[in-house]
């Protein structure tokens, strides 16, 4: 059975989470209105452009990193666990830059792979290129919003550790 302490701190645990998805679901709009606004898209064409482009399995993937990444820096900042927190964060930053390059190294062999399957003529070659250059832009494209993105992480979830043993350390 469970002590009124362990309930309460299962309470306030869920409403940490929830407040953390309530930020990142608000950035993610901002984000959104910004990037329609400076591409002078509609949202719509704007999520049909990142699912071509990205790809389901990307995004999610992506999202589930970066989501633990963000919860690391916020365990961190209220000084829970920091040694493991620190690693959390840490290992999620490194999660997207894998999956980054992983996606990149995909499109990149799916590009490649695709000319096998083709004869070149002088009659499709624009063709081939076209469709090359496409898979080679979203193979790239996964690399430009992945990498910064983990180092971003990786910053944040540093500094934040080095915020919470300082602290820690003057404490002693």
């Amino acid at each position: 059975m469970a002590t009124p302490v362990n309930a309460i701190n299962a309470i306030n645990s869920v409403k940490m989470l929830g407040k953390g998805s309530l930020v990142i679901i608000g950035l993610s709009i901002i984000a959104l209105a910004g990037l329609s606004y400076l591409t002078n898209m509609p949202l719509s064409a704007l999520l049909a452009w990142a699912k071509v482009v990205f790809g389901w399995s990307f995004a999610l993937l992506f999202s589930g990193l970066l989501v633990t990444g963000i919860l690391a820096s916020q365990k961190l900042r209220k000084g829970c666990n920091p040694y493991y927190w620190y690693e959390v964060g840490q290992q999620a930053a490194n999660g997207i830059s894998t999956l980054a390059l992983t996606f990149t190294l995909l499109g990149i062999s799916l590009g490649i792979g695709s000319l096998s399957d083709q004869p070149l003529n002088p009659e499709n070659i624009q063709q081939i290129i076209s469709n090359l250059t496409k898979q080679f832009s979203t193979a790239f494209m996964t690399t430009v919003v992945g990498l910064p993105a983990a180092s971003l992480i990786r910053a944040w979830v540093g500094i934040q550790y080095y915020a919470v043993m300082t602290k820690e350390e003057s404490k002693a």
